[in-house]
């Protein structure tokens, strides 16, 4: 159930980005005549008055069909209603409305939880720090032994007290020793146990154990003492998410070679997502924000086969004063398409492979 929950977010925040592109168009009276949520062989469909919906069997995609591409169109290719026929400003509101949703929707996620499941807050808080969640079974943290439920209470020999700033001080430790060995004292029931772990450079450039953290305490969650808390704290949330993520696509750029093992494909996605889910089902909504923002991220870059790709084409368009040959633009789009493609499903072997069930099977 927790694998069908992760898929299910993925395939709500894909449905989101293509509503965003079609009622764009369709606010503005453009033409759609198709309108997919998933790739590959059609499950069910509907003929309306003048757009096709449909759901297909791979639920990680969709995409909008406008009759500009479609060669049996009998629409006139001189109607002002197709989007090519369109000002440059109407085709990159249609354009980029997908990245606009996925934003607008990682926000509305955060005000959401904070109204229903409440704000969390930590009660009674003791000494050490508690350990919900392993991010990965590959981690460097799983690797040295550490284990979701684990209480940490020393580093470097170093007891970890209470309070506000028990937690960054265990972080700025980890940070500080990047690729250098950190000695962890945990207790796991009634053991205590000391462990070697060796923090790796993140998504953001900085060293990490790849644990999710808890001060120690009773941990709940309080009811919003009013409405302009949850807007506000919504508020925070997404632009820490925004200001995270942004930062780990920079890192990736400039240090390609050192990030390029963090890069997750479907399956990694689907898996992580899902180990929050087991863990507890109010993970899904920081889950589901934070893929919101990355697939918003990715569609907004430059890139061929993107939303980026195609304001990119608009904006040439808009310095020449005419677009660029359309045979051209076909094949820098179709050639980007492969190697997006290609990389989809590099990332899927690589990340299958890792699968723990696999892992097991290794002699």
């Amino acid at each position: 159930m927790s694998v069908i929950a992760a898929i299910a977010v993925i395939a709500l925040l894909v449905a989101v980005h293509e509503a965003g592109h079609f009622l764009a168009a369709r606010w503005q009276g453009i033409r759609v005549n198709r309108f997919a949520l998933g790739f590959g062989p059609v499950l069910w469909k509907y003929q309306g008055p003048e757009t096709e919906y449909s759901l297909r069997a791979i639920p990680l995609g969709g995409f909008v069909g406008f009759p500009d591409d479609d060669p049996d169109s009998a629409i006139a290719p001189d109607d002002p209603n197709l989007l090519k026929n369109r000002p440059i400003l109407d085709r990159a509101i249609v354009i980029s409305a997908g990245v606009i949703a996925n934003l607008i929707f990682a926000y509305l996620v955060f005000v959401v939880q904070f109204a229903t499941v409440g704000i969390p807050e930590t009660f009674n808080p003791q000494p050490g720090i508690l350990v919900p969640q392993i991010i990965t079974e590959t981690s460097p943290a799983a690797r040295a032994g550490i284990r979701a439920g684990d209480l940490l209470t020393a580093v470097n020999g170093k007891p970890l007290g209470t309070g506000s700033t028990v937690i960054p001080e265990f972080v700025q430790v980890i940070k500080d020793n990047p690729n250098r060995p950190v000695q962890i004292t945990l207790q796991r029931g009634s053991r205590q146990l000391t462990l070697t772990v060796t923090p790796e450079l993140g998504a953001e450039g900085k060293a990490v154990i790849g644990v999710q953290l808890q001060p120690n305490g009773n941990f709940g969650y309080r009811r919003p003492r009013h409405l302009l808390e949850i807007f506000a704290l919504a508020a925070q949330e997404f632009q820490d998410m925004v200001m995270r993520t942004l930062r780990g696509f920079l890192m990736l750029a400039t240090n390609f070679k050192e990030m390029a093992s963090q890069v997750a494909g479907p399956v990694k996605i689907v898996e992580q997502g899902a180990g929050l889910a087991q863990s507890s089902l109010a993970m899904l909504f920081p889950f589901t924000a934070i893929i919101s923002i990355n697939l918003a991220i990715i569609n907004i870059l430059p890139l061929p086969a993107l939303d980026g790709g195609q304001l990119a084409f608009l904006l040439v368009e808009a310095l020449r004063g005419r677009p660029l040959p359309e045979r051209l633009q076909e094949n820098v789009m179709q050639t980007g398409l492969v190697l997006l493609l290609g990389l989809g499903v590099f990332l899927i072997v690589r990340d299958t492979s890792q699968l723990e069930i696999f892992q097991h099977l290794r002699p």
